[in-house]
């Protein structure tokens, strides 16, 4: 089940929404808690039973950790904790990729393969571990003291806005929230607009720049040219921030609708001018994760250069193999480490003083040689489609590039172009300043019709995202996969 489907829009939301009239704040919790597992069982039967038992035995030892007063013995329940989770995690994601690449080293020495059953990706895994760290290292810092009730924590973990593409929340920040929140009208309306905001990203821009994407990387490499190549990576570009930002406003607004506030994850990563300020701005839930419970406890900056670059290095390897068990994914990492080093380095100094337009299709570029790398299913295959970017190893047996190129393509990399930007805000705040300098009639009428037009505009997206939807084959979240 998906937030972009029938099912999810006009069956499951609209009775999870029941729950709200209930009096008592721990049966709304009770009744988020059901509907959320009942979620993730819908594409993840099998695994189910084995989340909630992990989900208890965090609990448990989480117990352990806050009552604990012995520190070697609150850092040995933290140790088992990690042992755990990332065990699990590794088993789940990685026992495959590992073994692949063991045979292949065994294979050298003439020694006999190891055979190990395909062992299936549980959707969601990755965000799944990693709210399971937090929960424990919150409350092993004193952050904020474990659950009484293990019901709490599961609905932590299952909680289904974010339970299989995030945000990544932390434990700190939503165990306020199941003890105390309050859904208002305001908010509630607010959480609709960003719902709906997420649904047209996904349905009307992503959705329509996936469909060339996937036919140009799916390409043989004779049938590429140069113009193919550049739209095939221009494309993948617009689908992964407008697919992974929409899925995240979609998670933020039906957050807000029951009462919850979740970590913002997108501030137009696009509009960055270098690949440190991208990354301030992209996926920030993760990246502020690996920077509070792995870069600082590594020494951060504290250390000296050398150790500096050895820990932003760990870091995104570690952020690259995270994405999944890929070698690609694991270069992508790496590349992402080496230019945040690189900018450390006198280098970033003489970006800074080039100037903006300069410095913004440096990251545009680089950025985009990024995507190339995560979305090519091999290495080489990615290298052969940076080659034909520049006009090398083109074949004689092209497509043609309006195969690809179409009206319906063309007008959402515009759009995605346009709204990649805080056009909207800007817009808004261009028509307050305005209105600020006219009478308090004027302001009040100002006001009425914007709410008006604001409202058709909501209703007019959900309309046509629905409409999409009917006619849509490619519906799938990235980030599911992860």
């Amino acid at each position: 089940m998906v937030f972009s489907s029938p099912l999810f829009l006009f069956l499951y939301l609209p009775v999870v929404m029941l729950g709200l009239i209930l009096p008592r704040l721990w049966m709304r919790n009770l009744w988020l808690l059901f509907f959320s597992v009942i979620f993730y069982a819908w594409g993840e039967a099998a695994f189910v039973i084995l989340v909630l038992i992990s989900t208890f035995l965090n609990f448990l030892l989480g117990r352990w950790v806050d009552h604990e007063s012995n520190p070697t013995r609150r850092k040995g329940a933290v140790a088992i904790a990690v042992v755990l989770n990332i065990g699990a995690l590794v088993f789940f994601k990685y026992a495959n990729f590992l073994v692949d690449n063991l045979n292949s080293l065994l294979a050298l020495a003439h020694v006999t393969p190891v055979h190990l059953a395909p062992v299936r990706l549980p959707i969601g895994i990755s965000f799944v571990t990693f709210h399971a760290l937090s929960y424990i290292l919150d409350i092993y810092r004193r952050k904020w003291p474990s659950a009484r009730n293990p019901a709490d924590v599961a609905l932590y973990v299952f909680f289904f806005p974010q339970l299989v593409a995030g945000p990544i929340l932390r434990w700190s920040g939503i165990a306020p929230q199941l003890a105390q929140r309050v859904v208002t009208r305001d908010g509630f309306a607010a959480g609709i607009k960003r719902f709906v905001n997420g649904l047209a990203k996904k349905m009307i821009i992503a959705n329509a720049v996936a469909v060339p994407a996937d036919a140009i990387f799916a390409l043989p490499p004779e049938q590429c040219s140069t113009a193919i190549a550049w739209l095939g990576v221009a494309c993948y570009t617009v689908q992964i921030y407008f697919d992974f930002s929409g899925y995240s406003d979609m998670a933020v607004g039906l957050g807000k609708m029951f009462g919850f506030t979740f970590l913002e994850n997108f501030n137009f990563p696009y509009i960055a001018r270098s690949m440190t300020d991208f990354w301030r701005r992209w996926h920030i839930s993760l990246s502020s994760w690996f920077r509070d419970y792995l870069y600082i406890p590594l020494g951060g900056n504290r250390f000296g250069v050398a150790r500096t670059y050895f820990n932003l290095l760990t870091v995104f390897f570690l952020c690259g193999l995270w994405h999944g068990a890929s070698w690609t994914f694991v270069i992508w990492g790496l590349y992402n480490g080496a230019f945040l080093i690189l900018e450390r380095t006198r280098a970033g100094q003489l970006l800074e003083r080039l100037p903006s337009p300069v410095q913004h299709l440096y990251l545009v570029f680089t950025m985009m040689v990024g995507w190339l790398i995560f979305r090519a299913d091999t290495f080489a295959h990615a290298l052969s489609l940076f080659g034909t970017m520049f006009g090398q190893g083109v074949g004689p047996a092209v497509q043609p590039l309006s195969r690809y190129l179409t009206h319906q393509v063309v007008f959402a990399l515009i759009a995605g172009a346009l709204f990649s930007t805080p056009i909207g805000s800007l817009l808004k705040q261009t028509v307050q300043r305005a209105s600020a300098k006219t009478s308090s009639q004027s302001q009040a009428h100002l006001q009425t019709t914007g709410g008006v037009l604001e409202f058709i505009l909501v209703l007019a997206l959900f309309a046509v995202s629905c409409a999409w939807l009917a006619g849509s084959t490619h519906n799938p979240f990235i980030y599911y996969r992860f």
